[in-house]
Formats: C-alpha cells, structure tokens, sequence
C-alpha cells in the first residue's frame, strides 16, 4: 500500500512536467530540425554582421541615423502615447508580469507543463543575454534630446525590450500553434506575432532609446532562441508515427 501511494505522486508528477509526446510523421519531424537549424544559423550570422559593423562604424549601421530621423519625423502626441503603451507593455515591468502569469496559468491549466516551462526557461535565457552581451558590448544611446519619456544611460546594444517581446510572442506562437493542425490559424497568429513585434521595435526607435540596428541585432538573437526552442521541443515531444515514412 505505501509503494502504491508513493508511486502514485511520481507518476502524476512524471506525466505532468516530463511527459508530452506528440505522433507526426517522421518528414514533419526532419522539418522541424532543419527550420531549428535554420533559424539558429541565420539568427547568429545576422547578429554577427550586425555587431561588427556597429563596433566598426560602417556597412549596415550606417542606416542608423538616417532611418532614426525618418522615423522621428512621424513624431506627433497621438503616436507618442500609442509608442509609449507599446514599450511599456513590453517593458521590464509589465511583461515580465506578463510572463509570469501566462506561465502559471498554463502550467496549472494543461494536461502537461512541458510548454510553459520551456517558455519560462528560453524567457530567462533571453533576458540573460541581453544583460551579459550589453554591458559587455557597451554602445551608447542616442542623444538623451531624442529620448521622449526618461532619460535612460545604460547601454543600447542589444535592445531588451525588443529581446524579450520577440522572444515572448514568437515562442508562445509556436508552443501553442505548433500541436493545432489549421495552418491558416497559425499563419494568422504568426503574422499578429510579428506585427507586435515591429510594433514594439518601431517604438523603441520611435521614442528615442534604441538604433535601428540595436533591435535588429535583438531580433536576430531571438531568431537563435526561438530555433533552439523548436529544436528541443522537438526532441522532446515530437514522436514518430507508426505508419510514417
């Protein structure tokens, strides 16, 4: 009897945090990889390109001050209060709130936690980046006359805000889309995705914090924790079906 009952919260804790499997064919699974791959390399290239042209001063971040001014030219109080919404959704207050409710909420709402924890884990890692590779990096901001709201010092590059709503959107997207079999209701979300994401890109510019090539840069490492992300999950859950090929 006590074996039983011992036995009985393992299983229940086992088959909550450790077990989803989900059954696709074995090509679906090989895709799956290959986007992995795919995305993790062409997120780390275009980081790289993008950190040595801004620490040599030419090729790509030459558009940073051309595209800031065009960008501020549409400055106006309407669009000021909108951008501000925008940044302090997903800023260091509000979405790590964000976060953490979603997480919680999902972990105690689904069958399995699998999901959540991943999210909450690649979330950590992001902001992690962001915190090692910026101080490390050490770019200035733009000048505190182009800055709207408060006056901010430390350093610009990458953008945190954009790392963490790249990260946070685009990752639950495909945690929650990737077991739904309607593509069209994924192409959606992904596209709603995305366009918060420039969204919230557009504002840190906007608003006078951050380079162009500063939220770039953060997209683009996104695009690495994302691909590792669907990598592990895959891994982890994707089972290969009796009948695949």
């Amino acid at each position: 009897m006590t074996t039983a009952g011992t036995r009985g919260p393992l299983r229940r804790f086992h088959e909550k945090f450790i077990v989803e499997e989900r059954p696709m064919p074995a090509s679906a699974r090989r895709t799956l990889f290959v986007i992995a791959i795919a995305l993790v390399v062409v997120g780390l290239v275009a980081f790289l390109v993008i950190l040595d042209s801004v620490r040599e001063s030419d090729d790509l971040s030459v558009i940073d001050e051309p595209v800031q001014g065009w960008i501020e030219g549409f400055r106006s109080p309407p669009m000021t209060v909108v951008m501000a919404i925008v940044a302090t959704v997903f800023g260091p207050i509000v979405l790590p709130v964000i976060v953490l409710v979603t997480t919680l909420w999902w972990g105690f709402a689904a069958k399995h936690a699998w999901r959540p924890i991943l999210l909450a884990v690649a979330m950590i890692v992001g902001v992690a980046s962001v915190q090692i590779l910026a101080p490390v990096i050490g770019r200035e901001r733009p000048p505190i006359s182009s800055m709207l709201l408060d006056i901010d010092h430390t350093p610009s590059f990458p953008s945190g805000h954009v790392m963490g709503a790249t990260d946070f959107l685009l990752i639950t997207t495909f945690l929650v889309f990737s077991r739904r079999r309607n593509p069209i209701s994924t192409v959606v979300a992904f596209v709603v995705a995305v366009v918060l994401v420039l969204a919230t890109a557009a504002s840190r510019v906007y608003l006078g914090y951050h380079w162009p090539t500063d939220v770039l840069a953060s997209m683009s490492l996104s695009l690495v924790v994302l691909g590792g992300v669907i990598a592990v999950d895959t891994w982890r859950t994707a089972r290969v079906e009796p009948s695949g090929d």
